[in-house]
């Protein structure tokens, strides 16, 4: 004991959300894997835990946003995705980018996980240390993420230059990417009869850069590039750049493609489009929590949209959830009561 009886100041150690938080900011890439844990995590601990890591790595903690590109890359099954995803991998680390990689798969029947591997989709070095791939199971979710996705490439993008989000795979109802990344890219796989698809579907309406995947295939791919101009023109979408790409030896239009990703990228308003995805993944975990009835209390998925356009920008997730269930009455949700905690109890005297 210190003279004149005074006890020595004890610091309490951050809480591990918030320690997280602050790592990965400072580029420690080694935090993400625990970082992801917190967040795919359903306990009340956890969620906690992954409210203050959220807080930790807002625009107003930060001073700003996240400054990795969040890549939503989308597209039917078998189109190629992943293996041109291991070509923009290797593309990206010669150009000295760490990257992050999100693969939501299906989910198992039996056990609800993953399907299907990382390891076994994208080739890698195990030993990178610049790398970080992540596969996810998209539970019983529609649109083509995983419940975490959202928050997983938010958190993610303030420490890795790009954060790659590949899609479940499902077809035409992969739009939800569209409210994460800064960037989309659709791939078509020529000679399958995808833009005929997609001219009657929500999916054509998303991209910022159109991907023809398999363009050794020589005048059958030269037609699907002619087909998706037409149905850009038809959309009034003339601007969107259609890459086409090889991912077989000789390899060709990589670097076009990424080219074009982070042309889009560098016209964007990042703070408006982070802004947007925060809020539609707010109203996404509302409505996950209180279900149909919820939204209906907020004047249905409208009202909430325009309600929420009225929130301060820099608001993280949860604190929007939070304003979310106060405003709609219903019971607030493990995540959302981290904002507002109630006071610790006072600790015991040590004897």
């Amino acid at each position: 004991m210190p003279a004149g009886g005074d006890h020595a100041t004890v610091t309490s150690p951050a809480p591990p959300g918030a320690e997280l938080g602050r790592r990965l900011s400072t580029g420690d890439l080694s935090a993400a894997p625990a970082a992801l844990n917190v967040l795919e995590s359903t306990t009340p601990h956890d969620r906690r835990q992954a409210a203050a890591l959220l807080r930790a790595l807002s625009p107003r903690a930060l001073g700003r946003e996240a400054p990795g590109h969040i890549v939503g890359v989308t597209g039917p099954p078998g189109a190629g995705k992943s293996t041109l995803l291991s070509r923009l991998l290797a593309a990206w680390r010669a150009r000295g980018r760490t990257v992050a990689m999100l693969a939501v798969d299906p989910a198992s029947r039996r056990s609800g996980g993953s399907l299907l591997g990382d390891r076994a989709r994208v080739d890698f070095d195990p030993a990178d240390g610049g790398v970080f791939i992540r596969s996810t199971s998209a539970g019983d979710q529609l649109g083509g993420l995983a419940p975490a996705t959202r928050t997983a490439a938010q958190v993610l993008a303030s420490a890795f230059d790009v954060v790659v989000i590949e899609t479940v795979g499902v077809g035409q109802a992969e739009t939800d990417v569209a409210d994460v990344a800064d960037t989309v890219a659709v791939i078509v796989q020529p000679g399958s009869g995808d833009v005929l698809q997609f001219l009657k579907s929500g999916i054509m309406e998303i991209p910022e850069v159109l991907v023809v995947t398999k363009a050794d295939l020589g005048r059958v791919a030269d037609r699907a590039r002619r087909d998706l101009s037409a149905a850009l023109r038809s959309l009034g979408s003339r601007d969107t750049p259609i890459v086409s790409v090889s991912s077989v030896p000789p390899v060709r239009g990589v670097d076009e493609l990424i080219d074009a990703l982070d042309g889009h990228r560098a016209r964007v308003d990042l703070s408006d489009r982070r802004t947007h995805a925060r809020r539609a993944g707010a109203l996404a975990e509302f409505t996950r929590e209180h279900g149909q009835s919820g939204l209906r209390r907020l004047g249905g998925r409208r009202g909430a949209g325009r309600w929420l356009a009225e929130q301060a920008t820099g608001l993280e997730g949860p604190a929007l959830l939070d304003a979310l269930e106060k405003r709609s009455g219903v019971p607030r949700s493990t995540a959302a009561q981290v904002i507002a905690p109630r006071a610790p109890a006072a600790p015991e005297r040590q004897r």
